[in-house]
């Protein structure tokens, strides 16, 4: 088959999620066959990169503003497709299946995929309007394509509970090969083995970063050092906050990917994320896949990443149980070293890329029978 992914910024990896769930998927059904393309934005993915892994990446431009750069980019990828002989067109979002009527209607043989990913709405960096456009989004993202996939068992049971929408839940997954170990990163940050938490982040405000700052600084543990792998996400000013915070055991470390990233999180004494809302994390399932210890707020969407996993949580806004939660898993290493082995296999075997990839391709693979009035098409 051949199969389009619109949406996302582009791969490989800087930062985010989606990023890392389409170069998870993409290279992978690669490797079953398929012929793949990835929409990249130019200021993401270089223009004149034109495969990575087998994948064929077609660059087009956006206009590149908080508001219109993800929506006019989907735009101008979906129009492009139009004129493709492609077999699925793949939206990644709610935001991008506003138009995935598009195809729907002038490409009727293409078959038409939605991966609901998370609530965007309750993103605190977005205008009250932009929240009503990614709630109709969600609307969308059930109704409009021929499939919708969920990423945690909490969407599935949204979608279908708000929107009357059977999904398909298919998890994002985590690498399971090893990594090149080194310490070189290490020194260059002045930090050592399990003497330090990690936040891997992008910086916006339903984050909370700037709790997990207020409860390190609060330990008040010269032996321990935060480190924060993330940036601005179209939200300078909420970063510039945070960088003000920081004292000289706070260290910030721009984005970073790949090996660099996961030896980082492996030699960490504890992953640590305060969000008010996810889909299905990949960086905590990544910590996971590492034999990290985690230290998360206990929403909806930490709780379907640990589920059967060791893990330690915390209420939302509750900076007084983050800091007893971090008191812990530095008092007791040895113990939450021994429940990350076992978190370790649990996530290897059960969030492997080439699997999830499988599951997906299944799913494009499955007959879809064409309404043959536009009532029934879309609504």
């Amino acid at each position: 088959m051949k199969i389009a992914f619109i949406g996302q910024k582009g791969i490989p990896t800087k930062f985010g999620g989606v990023e890392r769930y389409v170069e998870g998927v993409s290279q992978n059904l690669v490797k079953l066959d398929h012929e793949v393309f990835v929409y990249t934005r130019p200021y993401y993915t270089s223009k004149t990169r034109k495969t990575w892994h087998g994948v064929n990446l077609v660059s087009l431009p956006s206009l590149h503003t908080k508001h219109l750069d993800a929506i006019s980019h989907v735009f101008i990828a979906t129009i492009h497709a139009l004129w493709q002989d492609y077999d699925v067109i793949h939206y990644q979002g709610v935001g991008p299946s506003l138009l995935s009527f598009i195809p729907r209607i002038f490409k009727p043989n293409t078959e038409v995929v939605v991966t609901f990913h998370s609530l965007d709405r309750n993103h605190a960096k977005w205008s009250w309007f932009a929240r009503t456009i990614l709630t109709i989004g969600e609307w969308t993202a059930c109704k409009f394509p021929h499939r919708t996939v969920t990423v945690s068992k909490g969407l599935q049971k949204y979608s279908l509970v708000r929107y009357k929408t059977p999904t398909t839940y298919i998890p994002n997954g985590v690498y399971t090969g090893d990594i090149k170990s080194g310490d070189r990163l290490l020194k260059d940050l002045g930090v050592k083995v399990n003497k330090y938490y990690i936040v891997v982040s992008r910086f916006i405000k339903h984050k909370k970063v700037e709790d997990i700052i207020t409860a390190f600084k609060e330990l008040n543990n010269p032996d321990m050092k935060l480190v924060i792998v993330g940036d601005s996400s179209f939200t300078t000013s909420y970063a510039a906050k945070l960088q003000n915070m920081a004292d000289n055991n706070i260290i910030f470390t721009g984005w970073l990917s790949g090996d660099r990233l996961f030896n980082l999180i492996s030699k960490a004494a504890a992953f640590l994320s305060a969000s008010e809302d996810e889909g299905m994390p990949i960086s905590v399932l990544e910590a996971l896949s590492l034999g990290t210890p985690v230290i998360l707020s206990d929403i909806l969407g930490h709780q379907d990443a640990v589920e059967g996993c060791y893990w330690y949580d915390f209420p939302v806004n509750d900076i007084a149980k983050l800091k007893k939660q971090m008191r812990y898993v530095i008092r007791y290493q040895d113990k939450v070293r021994s429940e990350g082995k076992v978190n370790q296999k649990l996530i290897r075997e059960n969030y492997d890329w080439e699997q999830i990839a499988k599951s997906l391709a299944d799913v494009y693979a499955q007959e879809f029978h064409l309404p043959k009035v536009w009532k029934t098409t879309l609504f």
